[in-house]
């Protein structure tokens, strides 16, 4: 059994998305570390890329200023070594295809499982592609999510057929990002991953606020909460732990109402 279903054994999950290295290494650790402490229940570990094509404002400011701040792949797989000492809930990666291609997909992979990663979120890998690294991940035992967007309609279930680990349901069209509201019909795509799948459904891009998320979890198994947590490292910078903590604390509470 893939170790991604642990996050989603005690109620509606609560997953952050965090971009490593965001103003530094040290203090994406300490962020990731309140955000378990306050309730998280798997995390999500962007890995900064020069052109993050699925990302808004909030996200692509956090790639810019890790990678002006030096971090690399391989500094971002010994921080993972580190944190994975006392972090026990499932971990996975969110970058794009070419920071794999770039690296070696084999070797990036396989370091992964290695390091304890659970899975990889590519936004920019089409699903008709995914055999790009899908086998190589079946190898090592790490899970490739598939996304499932508005837009991708009677290929629904056909990706929901195929999901390992947990489905990404995409919220909205166009790029990450707080929003005030969400008007997709997520109930009926829910629907149909549900008559296809077993594997756990979490909706991200636009969730901030714990109304919002309780939402998302009475339709879903869960919410992803990226750039909401972002925003609040950029204001705070590496005083952002505890408001983070604070932050997860919250929404976390949210989904188990």
């Amino acid at each position: 059994m893939s170790n991604i279903r642990k996050a989603f054994e005690n109620g509606k999950a609560f997953i952050a998305f965090i971009t490593c290295g965001d103003p530094d290494l040290e203090t994406t650790a300490k962020v990731v570390r309140a955000a378990v402490k306050n309730g998280a229940d798997l995390i999500e570990l962007g890995i900064p890329f020069s052109d993050p094509t699925a990302e808004g404002p909030v996200i692509q400011g956090a790639n810019l200023r890790a990678l002006k701040g030096g971090v690399t792949t391989g500094k971002i797989f010994e921080f993972v070594k580190e944190l994975r000492k006392d972090v026990s809930i499932p971990l996975v990666f969110m970058t794009y295809a070419n920071v794999i291609f770039s690296y070696g997909a084999v070797k990036f992979i396989s370091t992964c499982s290695d390091i304890g990663i659970d899975g990889l979120i590519l936004p920019d890998l089409p699903f008709e592609e995914k055999d790009e690294f899908l086998p190589v991940c079946r190898e090592f035992g790490v899970d490739l999510i598939s996304l499932v967007a508005p837009t991708s309609e009677n290929r629904i279930a056909m990706i929901a057929k195929e999901a390992e680990g947990f489905l990404y349901i995409v919220s909205s069209l166009g790029v990450t990002g707080a929003r005030s509201e969400i008007k997709t019909d997520l109930r009926s795509i829910v629907e149909v991953v549900r008559r296809n799948t077993d594997i756990p459904c979490a909706v991200g891009f636009g969730i901030s606020t714990p109304e919002q998320a309780r939402k998302m979890a009475d339709i879903s198994d869960g919410a992803i909460v990226g750039s909401a947590i972002m925003k609040i490292i950029e204001e705070h910078g590496k005083d952002a732990p505890e408001y983070v903590g604070e932050y997860v604390k919250s929404m976390k509470a949210a989904l188990m109402q």
